[in-house]
């Protein structure tokens, strides 16, 4: 099974829909079905975007994408300081 890439308003709408259609009284697996995804999906999505805008959700992706290259920044400075403290000390 192929796996499909979803935006942050992608998402936010199928848990907009799930929610109608809960409250017309379906399942959720009813529900998650007619949307196409899986129930363990709907409610990852739920935990990380319930109750978020549209706009709230793209700050939150590109937050997301900051914190990774900052973290990839420190983790090569880190890396560069132990070289040169293995070169000062004169363990090659």
């Amino acid at each position: 099974m192929s796996r499909k890439r979803y935006t942050a308003e992608q998402i936010i709408g199928h848990l907009r829909q799930a929610e109608i259609r809960t409250s017309e009284g379906k399942t959720i697996a009813e529900a998650v079905r007619e949307l196409g995804i899986s129930e363990q999906t709907y409610y990852r999505w739920r935990k990380q975007y319930g109750g978020m805008e549209v706009n709230e959700a793209r700050r939150l992706k590109e937050l997301e994408q900051e914190n990774g290259r900052l973290k990839r920044l420190v983790a090569d400075q880190a890396l560069d300081l132990s070289i040169h403290k293995e070169v000062s000390r004169g363990n090659f």
